[in-house]
């Protein structure tokens, strides 16, 4: 089975109309034979990613820190629940063998982890897309901010392909599909 990577926040007082668009990718991803592998929380657009994906008997995997686990934040249902010592290590294998990264809205945690990755793909390290919900413009400033590097030549024009934009996850899986290839000789543009 494909897997995906999900990036989604952990916050109980978000709008629910984030909790839906979370539920929708949820359909959209079982609907479409993919495995979901996500940071193992039981809360927020975490939790909901992972209930609606069991309620349809969907696959899904979760990758926690120890210390996580230790205050009770992994999801008691997700049957397949990665334990590992440290956040850098849950990074690396949130995204080891997956078929592209989806970002859904979120705090810090999701922003440090769609850095990395979007860094790495730069360097040629990751090559699979890189796909960013921007439900009702949450990350226009991101894109503002990114496009702003490439305008002030700390990126080049074509690391504007990092990443692809979808605003309703009903696009998704085309997403995945039609994203640009980047590949390991990208590392010879990497640098400005």
């Amino acid at each position: 089975m494909k897997e995906v990577c999900v990036y989604c926040a952990s916050s109980t007082s978000i709008d629910d109309k984030y909790i839906k668009v979370a539920e929708e990718l949820a359909e959209e991803l079982v609907k479409a034979d993919y495995g979901v592998v996500y940071g193992g929380g039981e809360v927020g657009l975490m939790g909901t990613l992972a209930n609606r994906i069991l309620e349809l008997k969907g696959e899904i995997k979760g990758v926690i820190p120890n210390f996580m686990v230790d205050v009770e934040w992994a999801h008691k249902g997700v049957e397949k629940m990665i334990k590992v010592d440290s956040m850098s290590e849950r990074k690396s294998r949130l995204i080891e063998g997956v078929s592209a990264v989806i970002a859904l809205p979120g705090s810090t945690g999701t922003l440090d982890e769609l850095a990395d990755v979007i860094s790495l793909k730069k360097l040629g390290l990751f090559t699979k897309p890189v796909i960013i919900v921007n439900s009702f413009g949450f990350y226009d400033s991101l894109f503002t901010l990114f496009h702003k590097m490439i305008e002030e030549k700390f990126m080049r024009p074509e690391h504007g392909q990092l990443w692809t934009e979808v605003t309703d996850v009903r696009d998704i899986v085309k997403a995945i599909s039609t994203a640009p290839k980047w590949d390991k000789s990208a590392i010879n543009i990497a640098a400005v």
